[in-house]
């Protein structure tokens, strides 16, 4: 991919593109990647529930087609997440407006652990989003994602010396780099075309939802 091999130039000019890309791994176990607590009692509640959730599906107009189209694209991307990872770091590497919030506090230079460490269960994410499995577990670890985001936790999982937040602005709009890059991954295994627009389509909405309840922490009590 002609986009993927610029942005990939970017971070090796940028001196840390080594650094993230030995983070690569992402079909290790789920326990043994740092910081990934998907449910363990170290994640808290959700102030969702199961059925606040399910509200939140049917007003995106997100069906029982969008879970089968989801789970079909996780035998598809299984095998190709280190390439999906490279496009999308590609991306924030030659976007200093995201860069930044991998950046030392002090310094503003990219921190390389934590970017690699992010990695890894971005990797994992990929597959949990694959699953489309919206049970409690999921909507708590979707909460647990958006603290890490916002100032209540973030830099807290991997000891970072980061920025203190992520501007929720900056989530919602990631949808769009996001599933416009994955969708020639999803066309690379032999899908119809048909069958790669129902995954692209189901992989917009699931991402935007996910962004929906990653803002909840950035929102007045009452108002979410």
């Amino acid at each position: 991919m002609k986009t993927a091999g610029l942005v990939c130039g970017v971070l090796a000019s940028a001196g840390f593109f080594m650094t993230i890309a030995q983070s690569r791994g992402s079909n290790a176990a789920p326990q043994a990647i740092p910081g990934y607590t998907f449910g363990t009692p170290q994640v808290a509640k959700s102030p969702l529930t199961v059925e606040d959730f399910e509200a939140l599906k049917r007003t995106a107009l997100f069906t029982d087609e969008d879970v089968r189209a989801l789970r079909m694209s996780k035998a598809i991307l299984a095998d190709q997440t280190d390439a999906i990872l490279d496009v999308w770091y590609g991306f924030v590497g030659s976007t200093p407006e995201l860069l930044y919030f991998f950046g030392n506090k002090e310094s503003g230079k990219p921190e390389g652990e934590y970017l690699a460490r992010v990695r890894a269960r971005f990797a994992q994410w990929i597959l949990d989003t694959a699953d489309a499995n919206y049970d409690q577990a999921w909507l708590d670890y979707q909460h647990e994602i958006a603290l890490r985001h916002h100032r209540a936790k973030k830099n807290v999982t991997d000891n970072a010396q980061s920025v203190p937040i992520v501007n929720y602005r900056y989530i919602p709009a990631l949808t769009i780099p996001l599933t416009t890059t994955l969708k020639p991954f999803l066309a690379k295994k032999g899908a119809s075309p048909e069958e790669v627009e129902k995954m692209h389509t189901a992989w917009v909405k699931s991402v935007l939802l996910q962004s929906i309840l990653w803002g909840e922490p950035y929102v007045r009590d009452g108002e979410f």
